[in-house]
């Protein structure tokens, strides 16, 4: 697979300074100062409830901190956190798919909001998920491991400069993982991939880089 958009709408750089939340009176964590380059493959770890998807959602744009400043910035650049969706994919067992749509469906309003990755239509990103044969299911009607695949094929596929994954491997079992493995080895190396992970080995073989949330408590 590789990525179809210019330069200029690539992410060479994310900073976060001093960086901190809470949740009415308690802080989850605070002082993160980190410096994130293009094509870095960053593993976010701890334990349960420690913070890890909360920092991937304020690097996502999605949460405000509670304290310091996050920039993101590519060739022409600043990034406007309210644009900073446009560059960004993210998967995590909590997103939720549309119920009541097919996959086909599902994976058509997806595509129309996320452009994907030159020679990926919806018809091949769903023989990745090896489903064509329930491309006309309501995805209600699906397993928890066949919504995950489809999640994060969703996001392996979009044509966005920055990958996030949150948990990817929830829900899979032995054959998702080697079908979670073939599509990460597949990512193209310019793209800045961050994971959220339990299950370090398994779901961040790919990382250089590892941000422990519990060195900010």
């Amino acid at each position: 697979m590789e990525m179809g958009i210019d330069s200029k709408h690539n992410i060479t750089g994310i900073t976060l300074n001093n960086i901190g939340k809470k949740f009415r009176d308690q802080w989850i964590f605070r002082k993160v100062d980190l410096e994130i380059i293009n094509a870095e493959k960053i593993a976010i770890t701890g334990f349960n409830g420690s913070g890890k998807s909360t920092l991937l959602q304020m690097l996502a744009g999605y949460v405000t901190p509670s304290e310091g400043t996050i920039h993101w910035k590519n060739s022409a650049g600043p990034i406007p956190t309210e644009q900073v969706y446009n560059f960004i994919s993210f998967a995590s067992p909590y997103m939720e798919l549309i119920e009541e749509f097919t996959l086909e469906e599902n994976v058509s309003f997806f595509s129309s909001q996320k452009k994907l990755l030159p020679g990926i239509s919806a018809d091949v990103l769903i023989e990745k998920v090896f489903l064509h044969d329930a491309r006309k299911k309501q995805v209600k009607h699906f397993s928890s491991g066949m919504k995950q695949r489809i999640k994060l094929a969703l996001a392996f596929c979009a044509d966005t400069p920055l990958l996030l994954l949150d948990e990817p491997l929830s829900n899979l079992d032995a054959s998702g993982y080697n079908w979670y493995k073939q599509m990460l080895e597949e990512v193209n190396a310019e793209r800045i991939v961050i994971i959220c992970s339990n299950q370090l080995q398994k779901e961040t073989f790919c990382c250089k880089r590892f941000i422990n949330i519990e060195d900010y408590k």
